[in-house]
């Protein structure tokens, strides 16, 4: 005589799911398969070939985030579909900034109850991340945990391995009257979440009501994807004359500029070398924002800074136009440290 006894399934983890979710990603993980890339998704481990990928001296760069809060309104409003480009881009934009070109990426999805059809969207939304910055969807994992999210929760993690010929390491001969160039953002990216969600609650709307500043809804505005800078980077650093390169994330202009400048420069930025984009007037006249607080914070309309040799500065602004980027000279590399700014944003 056998007993009922309980299952996995019984205790909230339903394992053939997690099968047939890794059935329907594999397509778009295929997709993103690069020189390099050995196994397809399910084994162990993930495998990659650094000569077959064309290295001959390689350093190997690696970079792991998440999205932040960001990921709430997309849980709150149901558009999943574009915050899997935001978790590949805070991981790959970082590793361009070393110089490195991105390899491969895993990922990690977790949730109370895994639901099939938004599990897809957001893995295929990685997907569709690496595959514009050329780097392999080479693994992950899937993990449900009832208890541990409440439902319809998820979070994401991104774990991205980059790499470059020894020597050519970022950044590299940075100095003084070095010229800055700033590479415009779509918008507030991946930062600074928490405080948009707080003057959203402050102005009284909701994610569906019409953005103030933009066409569509504030919740379609504010999730607009974190741009991807890998191959334009690149190729600016293969044509010669950058010597630094900083995302800007989390600690806006004045926290990232000074970590790629060496001891003893600083940098002066013009204020007025670009025009504050509309979502974060809103932002900042909605929450009654310090421009300080601003700068610090967000984005403030500019993504990426490359400092580059004066000399270099013009070509490198038209091949950077020539691929697809909106550039403004933000100023130039000086002595003393910390980041000073004249002109005004606000």
């Amino acid at each position: 005589m056998t007993k009922n006894g309980l299952t996995y399934a019984d205790a909230g983890v339903d394992i053939d799911a997690g099968n047939t979710l890794v059935e329907r990603i594999k397509p778009a993980a295929k997709r993103t398969s690069r020189p390099g890339v050995m196994a397809g998704l399910g084994g162990f481990g993930a495998l990659f070939d650094l000569k077959a990928a064309g290295y001959a001296d390689p350093v190997l760069v690696a970079a792991t985030d998440g999205v932040g809060t960001k990921l709430r309104i997309a849980i709150d409003t149901g558009n999943v579909d574009t915050i899997g480009v935001d978790l590949v881009a805070m991981c790959v934009n970082d590793l361009v900034c070393q110089g490195a070109e991105p390899l491969f990426l895993l990922d990690y999805f977790a949730t109370g109850k895994l639901e099939l059809d938004q599990a897809t969207r957001i893995i295929e939304g990685i997907a569709a991340g690496c595959e514009a910055s050329g780097c392999a969807l080479i693994g992950g994992e899937t993990a449900e945990m009832p208890g541990m999210y409440e439902a319809g929760d998820f979070d994401l993690a991104g774990f991205a391995v980059g790499a470059m010929e020894r020597g050519a390491e970022l950044p590299t001969d940075v100095t003084e009257g070095d010229v800055l160039l700033g590479l415009a953002s779509d918008g507030v990216h991946s930062n600074g979440y928490s405080l948009v969600r707080r003057v959203v609650d402050m102005s009284g709307l909701a994610w569906g009501d019409k953005a103030p500043f933009a066409g569509g809804t504030l919740g379609e505005a504010l999730l607009a994807p974190t741009r991807l800078y890998v191959k334009q980077a690149l190729a600016a650093v293969r044509a010669g004359g950058v010597h630094a390169l900083a995302h800007i994330t989390g600690g806006g202009l004045t926290e990232n500029l000074p970590r790629v400048l060496p001891e003893g420069l600083g940098a002066e930025i013009d204020l007025n070398a670009w025009d504050l984009p509309p979502v974060f007037q809103w932002l900042a006249q909605t929450g009654g924002m310090a421009e300080a607080e601003l700068l610090k914070t967000f984005n403030a309309g500019i993504g990426m800074v490359l400092a580059v040799d004066a000399a270099r500065a013009d070509a490198l602004t038209a091949l950077l136009s020539e691929q697809g980027e909106t550039v403004h000279k933000l100023g130039h590399v000086t002595a003393g440290e910390g980041v000073r700014y004249s002109g005004a944003l606000l």
